[in-house]
């Protein structure tokens, strides 16, 4: 165990609708749900204003609505959260060689190692302000938690006392302390189901955890999970931080909140990850060739299970049907608590036409139910007519006249927009034909405010109603 708090956590707040939230004005303020849109979606991150209605990660869509039903659902924008990620990532490098992310808005630093010597407790806080408020500057309004102590586990933990925006330093020798009466759902990885087992044998608190023996823990909840929480109570964890390495795979997990039972709530989740994974894939220039399925079962026993492409891709829609074939042969009883999806085999080359099904836009979602898996056919098969966008609810886009905007909403032939970026006030609301060729997808990323003579007045046949459809209804 180290002698100084010197390991820093920091996860950036509600990232994905913060994200929204910033760069959509009319939002801010407002409950605003990130996730699959259609029957089968589910809730990959939800703002605070959200949360207050018992809305969450992972919950299923339709269950979102119905908890928060005045809120904005929006298909989400990988390429603008991957920018935000990227400018923090590179502020973190600034304070120390070994960074390790764990996800777009979540990562590991060891203070140790970086150029500052001085460790001391002042000289941290100093250190931390500093990086948070330019976060908050570079990102143009985003916000993080912080946690600093002599381990992950701490540092993880003081993160989470502080949501949102704030910071924690547990400082060495207090950890027995801070943990004692938090719940034992405290501990990373303690989900509901193991919570309940703990819960019948007397064990509520961190330290009615830590009076138990570790041979009764190992004969309750398994060897490994037994002696791991068994540390993590007396807050022992040295694991080190360690730099991110050469990918040699790109996946998306995550665990609920509760064990997962429903295969449809669950082919929605794998469904959304798969989408994501090859987003990525796209976004870096890679294809991969296996894809794997990982899941963990209630008491912590975890499985993966592949399959192997003819050739690599980057195909959302072939990711997800081979995952949703793996998951169809996955037995769901006793209920999933964690699940993912990756791609390994990574290659910079596609090969092109192996599969005969038109590619949709990757961020648009499906409502459709999958294919068992992929059919390679000797040639591509006739695609149809380009039907043109896809407008999704939160999307980018740009019109000729009035300039940036995003989808508010679109059905029945129409989408509707409101035109505001991250450098505007809230802006006005005009619906067009959806098929309006001076629409189109616009870009991720700060806009400037367009002078008046940058912007061609529209003609009297192209003028909208100001009246919207709403942000993803």
């Amino acid at each position: 165990m180290r002698s100084t708090a010197s390991v820093l956590h920091l996860d950036l707040d509600a990232f994905f609708a913060s994200v929204e939230q910033r760069d959509k004005p009319s939002l801010r303020g407002r409950p605003v749900i990130v996730g699959g849109i259609g029957q089968r979606g589910v809730v990959s991150t939800c703002s605070y204003e959200a949360r207050v209605h018992g809305v969450r990660s992972a919950m299923r869509m339709a269950e979102a609505r119905a908890r928060c039903p005045h809120a904005a659902f929006l298909s989400g924008r990988f390429d603008a959260y991957r920018e935000a990620s990227t400018l923090v990532m590179r502020r973190l490098r600034e304070e120390s060689p070994l960074v390790e992310p764990l996800s777009l808005d979540e990562a590991y630093v060891d203070l140790a190692a970086g150029s500052d010597d001085d460790l001391s407790p002042d000289a941290v806080l100093e250190r931390v302000e500093t990086l948070r408020r330019d976060i908050t500057e570079i990102t143009e309004g985003l916000t993080a938690s912080v946690g600093v102590a002599s381990s992950k586990l701490m540092a993880k933990i003081g993160s989470e006392l502080r949501k949102p925006d704030g910071m924690f330093v547990v400082a060495p020798g207090t950890e027995l302390a801070l943990l004692e009466p938090m719940q034992v759902r405290a501990i990373p990885g303690v989900g509901p189901a193991t919570a309940e087992r703990l819960r019948r044998i007397g064990v509520g608190t961190v330290g009615e955890l830590r009076e138990r023996d570790e041979d009764e823990l190992v004969r309750l909840l398994g060897s490994a999970s037994g002696r791991s929480l068994a540390r993590l109570a007396r807050a022992d964890d040295d694991r080190p931080v360690v730099a991110e390495r050469e990918a040699k795979s790109i996946s998306v997990e995550d665990t609920f909140p509760d064990d997962v039972t429903d295969r449809a709530r669950l082919e929605g989740v794998v469904d959304t990850m798969a989408r994501r994974v090859g987003g990525r894939l796209r976004s870096a220039g890679l294809s991969g060739r296996t894809v794997t399925l990982k899941i963990r079962y209630h008491d912590f026993e975890t499985h993966t299970r592949s399959t192997t492409l003819a050739g690599p891709t980057d195909s959302p829609t072939l990711l997800a049907a081979s995952a949703q074939g793996l998951l169809a042969a996955t037995d769901l009883s006793g209920g999933l608590r964690l699940v993912g999806v990756g791609v390994s085999g990574l290659a910079d080359w596609v090969q092109d036409d192996l599969f005969a099904e038109p590619e949709p836009d990757p961020d648009a979602g499906s409502t459709d139910e999958p294919s068992t898996g992929p059919e390679p056919v000797a040639e591509p098969a006739p695609r149809s007519p380009d039907p043109g966008p896809v407008w999704s609810p939160g999307a980018d886009v740009h019109h000729r006249h009035h300039g940036d905007g995003w989808v508010w909403g679109a059905g029945l032939g129409r989408v509707t927009v409101r035109f505001e970026t991250r450098l505007t006030g809230p802006g006005p609301v005009h619906t067009f034909a959806a098929g309006d060729d001076a629409l189109t997808p616009g870009h991720t990323g700060p806009t400037r405010p367009r002078r008046p003579d940058e912007l061609t007045a529209p003609s009297a046949a192209e003028r909208s109603s100001d009246e919207g459809l709403g942000a993803g209804r």
